[in-house]
């Protein structure tokens, strides 16, 4: 059992690392400049902002927006966490037999993209919420910053 969830959860690693892009400073080749992931390019990540908020000028009522916008999204990270693990046992018992249920592993990959799904769009909402948190100047300089770094 142990090597059927430690393949499926490669598997499902591999695949959400492929979907999330390549690391910052590589490109992925597809439509526009950079690639389809390009878009990630306009956000900044909350521990950019945090180890540069002296540089960025960063106000008090900014950093109590950011640090209660942040506390949500790791409370809704840690739920679809445990969701997800607990999803992934499902996965892994399903998958030990020498045959499978395909209906049901198929089923069991629906629910595991849907709290994927919710994951991501946590991700991509807190990004929303740093960056019109932030000026436009305040944008700039971290994008400079971001740019110095890779």
């Amino acid at each position: 059992m142990r090597v059927s969830i430690l393949a499926f959860a490669f598997v499902l690693s591999t695949a959400t690392l492929a979907a999330q892009g390549a690391p910052p400073g590589q490109r992925n080749p597809g439509p526009g400049p950079g690639g389809p992931d390009d878009f990630g390019r306009n956000f900044f990540p909350p521990e950019l902002v945090m180890q540069h908020q002296t540089e960025i000028g960063l106000q008090d009522a900014q950093r109590a927006a950011l640090t209660s916008a942040v506390q949500q999204a790791q409370g809704k990270f840690m739920d679809l966490q445990w969701k997800l693990s607990a999803e992934g046992e499902k996965m892994g018992r399903l998958l030990q037999p020498a045959q499978v249920d395909e209906t049901q592993v198929l089923e069991e990959v629906d629910r595991i993209l849907v709290l994927e799904r919710e994951m991501k769009r946590a991700q991509i909402g807190l990004m929303v919420r740093i960056k019109n948190t932030l000026t436009a100047p305040q944008q700039a300089k971290l994008a400079e910053i971001r740019n110095r770094t890779e």
